[in-house]
């Protein structure tokens, strides 16, 4: 007949982890991107020519902080 089916908490399970994990493919990008705005905004409103370096050193941190928590959630 049919195989068995695997239980329905597992694949849900499967699933969550899989969307879990590709939301890093989204953040750690989004992160960059807003950081590297927020620093240009900054530079345009107080007419200075570094704080967009320092919005997109914020942003690429933020990122892989919410990488790590991620990873190490999934750990335990």
């Amino acid at each position: 007949m049919s195989e068995p089916q695997e239980p329905i908490s597992e694949k849900r399970s499967w699933l969550v982890t899989l969307a879990k994990y590709s939301q890093l493919a989204f953040v750690l990008p989004a992160a960059t991107a807003i950081g590297w705005f927020a620093g240009a905004a900054l530079d345009h409103w107080l007419h200075t020519t570094w704080l967009y370096l320092a919005g997109l050193l914020l942003g690429i941190v933020a990122g892989f902080v919410d990488l790590i928590r991620t990873v190490t959630a999934d750990s335990k």
